[in-house]
């Protein structure tokens, strides 16, 4: 059955369809950057609190900024802005739904006009955005604006064919401030430590730049609130694809699976409203930087902390390496003893509790994550989730011995090959430069944490300068197990 509109009828009676009126549903969100997360997770919100006879003013209107999120386009147009939505749990029951909040979906690069004026349009008052890290085009030691794009320096020009998220966010704003109008908020959904105020250098810091008195205008009148998003979503395949088919009897060309668990917490900062998400489960706080901390360093951290070790030993899925007990033990040690000191009190929150959930998460088959993802782009992720762990406990005295080690696990799995010599793509924004640093490693062993553009100054200190070299010998000489097996102390051929 394809799955449009008018097929909703027909579908098989375990799966679950929108129980509201999706002719009534009137567009009062904006969302750049619409994928698999997106609609596993802001738009699942929007109808959950849609099925329970509320927030109909509050549909979505996707957009997609790059020549890529064409298929995107034409999936969502054919399928009337509708998607399959299966949460896979543990116990291998399954959970689908038909999910209706997308009532649009414009492509910038077909006409952007349409674009602005759709933001500029007073009914939307959310603007949101799951456009990665790297879209926000931050310098990586300032957090400044980055213009040197040559899109971005397009447009800027006057008169400019808008073709970036900068552009066509901006000049919304800019024809609301001329209209009188107030200006929407500016929602980062996207994975990063503080994302709002990202999102506010990042876009002030381009309005700046075309015009000095829309930027004040931007940083004075906007609203960034910061928000923590959670929810593992793997890449669909076109496996996935065939399996809803085949399991549901759905012909939809891009569904989504995802894990039970989900989480959304946001600073409340909408000064032209928003929807009623704590009724839909979303946690709305005055400040989210305990929130995100806990999150990125436990969950996030833990990711790095089982990744390298987990794909030089041959594991490909996350829950295969977390069943083993040399991993899971390592990870619930490296939480215990040298995350959790470092955490503040979260208010309305059981770490252990939380500790334990994760845990859980990690070691479900259902979503099937794999080893490869959590590998990539690591010059990005360990400088954020675990290199501040182990400043903090140098600063304290706190251990560090867990995390040097999983810097020498990146180091190893950076020099191309798996203990079983098979060999290692490098997917990551520097990977010439960590492969050659990983490459010197015979020279010197510390070649790899020398490089300050990443590591800083801990290559000064010998408190993790030591744990580092002897998990870094171990795991050359031995392996990532016989490594493993030192650091929790159990037998090497455990699990």
């Amino acid at each position: 059955m394809p799955l449009n509109a008018s097929t909703l009828g027909f579908l098989t009676p375990t799966v679950a369809i929108p129980s509201y009126d999706r002719r009534r549903v009137r567009t009062g969100m904006v969302h750049i950057g619409v994928g698999g997360f997106h609609r596993a997770h802001q738009a699942m919100y929007a109808d959950r609190l849609m099925n329970a006879g509320k927030a109909l003013d509050w549909g979505i209107c996707g957009v997609g900024v790059l020549p890529s999120d064409r298929r995107m386009q034409e999936v969502l147009s054919a399928q009337d802005g509708l998607y399959t939505l299966v949460v896979k749990h543990p116990d291998g029951s399954l959970e689908p739904r038909v999910v209706g909040s997308l009532v649009e979906y414009l492509l910038a690069p077909d006409d952007p006009e349409a674009v602005v004026e759709k933001m500029t349009n007073p009914e939307t008052r959310i603007v949101s955005l799951t456009i990665t890290e790297r879209g926000y085009n931050s310098d990586p030691v300032t957090g400044a604006f980055d213009d040197s794009s040559p899109d971005i320096r397009a447009d800027l020009r006057p008169d400019a064919v808008l073709r970036t998220t900068f552009g066509l966010v901006t000049e919304a704003l800019a024809r609301r401030r001329h209209r009188g109008l107030a200006p929407f908020t500016v929602l980062s959904c996207d994975n990063l430590q503080k994302n709002g105020d990202v999102a506010r250098r990042a876009f002030t810091g381009f309005a700046t730049l075309r015009d000095p008195e829309l930027g004040a205008w931007v940083q004075r009148e906007v609203s960034f609130p910061n928000s923590m998003v959670d929810r593992i979503t793997p890449l669909i395949t076109p496996d996935d694809v065939a399996w809803v088919r085949d399991q549901f009897g759905i012909a939809d060309a891009w569904p989504v699976v995802c894990e039970p668990f989900a989480q959304w917490v946001i600073e409340d900062m909408f000064p032209t409203g928003r929807p009623a998400w704590e009724d839909a489960g979303v946690q709305l706080v005055e400040d989210v930087a305990p929130h995100e901390l806990m999150k990125l360093r436990l969950l996030n951290g833990s990711h790095q902390a089982l990744a390298y070790f987990a794909h030089l030993a041959g594991y490909r899925f996350v829950h295969d390496a977390c069943r083993d007990p040399l991993w899971s033990r390592f990870l619930q040690d490296y939480m215990d003893r040298e995350v959790t000191p470092t955490l503040p009190d979260v208010p309305g929150v059981n770490l252990e509790h939380y500790k334990r959930t994760l845990l859980g998460r990690l070691t479900s088959a259902a979503v099937a994550d794999t080893v490869t993802r959590l590998c990539s782009q690591t010059s990005a992720l360990i400088p954020k989730y675990v290199l501040p762990v182990i400043r903090d406990n140098l600063a304290t005295g706190g251990e560090v011995h867990r995390a040097a080690a999983v810097v020498a696990s990146w180091a190893r799995f950076a020099e191309g090959w798996d203990d079983h010599a098979r060999p290692i793509t490098l997917v990551d924004r520097q990977a010439d430069r960590v492969r050659a640093n990983a490459g010197r490693l015979d020279e010197d062993p510390l070649t790899f944490i020398a490089d300050r553009s990443i590591f800083g100054d801990l290559v000064d200190d010998e408190r993790f300068v030591a744990p580092y070299r002897q998990a870094l010998a171990v795991l050359r000489a031995r392996g990532a197990r016989a490594t493993l097996a030192t650091l929790v102390d159990a037998p090497a051929g455990a699990g």
